[in-house]
């Protein structure tokens, strides 16, 4: 009989343990306890906790929806407004304990690990570029004035949504959300 792959089940208990607990405090046990597979299953998969990390941000990206950007059938502006708005009712339905994963690793690991570090940079990369675009496609339909550069904005409205993780966590709070949908969709994409 075939040896059933533990792999799923220890990326899922990883996903589930690092944006809970964060890198530092998911130790490869409590992933391992978590995905109901022997320790010794882990290093049949991974390297090292640092490569199941890598792995673990590749599938928070998978939902994070950017597919949902590319969606033609619903106008740019309001399709942005929404990708945000998900994003933030997952965040108040958790109770302001998660935020991003993106942005908490790179907090928290970024600066002691290259290959997580790189893993984080090309999440934000893909993130900009998709938010981008829905601008892009906003300003070609005449909703945005054309001096507006889609890159630059999208790469402050990515920073300035990180930001208002951090905020809304440390006050358990909407209220970062509503400066930061009053600014980004009543201002400056108005």
């Amino acid at each position: 009989m075939a040896r059933v792959s533990m792999r799923e089940e220890i990326v899922e208990a990883a996903l589930e343990q690092f944006h809970t607990r964060g890198y530092n405090a998911a130790g490869v046990k409590d992933i391992t306890v978590a995905a109901g597979v022997p320790k010794g299953s882990f290093y049949n998969h991974f390297d090292s906790k640092e490569s199941l990390a890598v792995v673990a941000l590749e599938r928070y990206g998978a939902n994070v929806r950017l597919g949902d950007l590319a969606d033609r059938s619903v106008a740019p502006l309001p399709r942005l407004r929404a990708h945000f708005e998900l994003l933030r009712d997952e965040t108040v339905r958790r109770g302001y304990t998660r935020g991003c994963m993106f942005g908490n690793f790179g907090a928290e690991v970024a600066d002691h690990s290259g290959p997580v570090r790189g893993a984080v940079h090309d999440a934000f990369a893909r993130w900009s570029a998709a938010i981008a675009a829905t601008l892009a496609e906003a300003r070609q339909a005449g909703a945005l004035p054309s001096g507006l550069d889609p890159e630059q904005v999208a790469a402050f409205l990515l920073s300035a949504w990180e930001g208002t993780l951090l905020r809304a966590r440390a006050d358990r709070s909407s209220e970062a959300f509503d400066t930061f949908f009053t600014v980004a969709f009543g201002t400056l994409l108005a």
